[in-house]
């Protein structure tokens, strides 16, 4: 998952360089909401296996 959002991310600064405004509000937008995401997801199981190894 974190892929995926460097990979929006890159499609993003891809996107500026040429000018193309909506697109890279889109692409950072999807890029923002997956990291964040994974980051949530992280988190958890890491939780997770803390909690299992007690």
């Amino acid at each position: 998952m974190l892929r995926w959002a460097l990979i929006f991310f890159i499609v993003a600064l891809v996107a500026a360089v040429f000018g193309f405004w909506g697109i890279v509000a889109a692409a950072a937008g999807v890029a923002k909401i997956l990291f964040f995401l994974f980051l949530v997801l992280f988190l958890v199981s890491l939780v997770g296996g803390l909690m299992r190894r007690a």
